[in-house]
């Protein structure tokens, strides 16, 4: 029997607009209390992934570097570079790529591609969790999905939106 993966998805927290390129921008004050913020509730609610997936842009790099240290445990960071400026098709064939050894992994990415992905995910499921995605994925947004089967298997609709919270600092 295959077991059930979990992925979480965070996006970023909220970043300053200084005059950089966007893939620059550094988080702003209020920003780096939310992801400790978010980092706090995924340890509170025993979340913790075994390899994190995290677009390279400061803002989406600074997030998990505050998020990291409130959820102890040790995941794997892989900066990955495709999920900068991604569609939430390519986010999907990332998350195809894992191996079947990782059932949890996060992704820290961007709106509107995270947001995009959970409605794709988890068309179907997730009753008030979903209808509050729909409506904005904030920053420092999380979105629990349970994933049934591979990695390599997942398709729109196949995943099942567990929780969506945003947390404050």
């Amino acid at each position: 029997m295959t077991q059930q993966r979990r992925l979480i998805v965070l996006r970023h927290a909220k970043a300053d607009w200084p005059d950089v390129p966007d893939e620059l921008r550094p988080l702003a004050g209020r920003g780096r209390a939310d992801a400790a913020a978010a980092g706090r509730w995924l340890a509170e609610h025993e979340l913790v992934p075994e390899r994190v997936l995290c677009s390279t842009a400061v803002r989406t790099r600074q997030t998990w570097e505050l998020v990291e240290p409130e959820i102890g445990g040790a995941p794997e960071l892989v900066l990955e570079p495709r999920a900068y400026r991604a569609e939430a098709d390519e986010l999907v064939e990332l998350l195809r790529e894992l191996p079947p050894v990782v059932r949890t992994v996060m992704l820290v990415g961007h709106r509107p591609e995270v947001q995009e992905l959970v409605l794709g995910l988890a068309r179907g499921s997730g009753g008030e969790a979903l209808e509050r995605v729909r409506e904005k994925f904030s920053t420092a947004g999380v979105a629990v999905l349970d994933v049934p089967g591979e990695w390599g298997q997942l398709v729109p609709g196949s995943a099942e939106l567990t929780e969506y919270a945003v947390p404050r600092g």
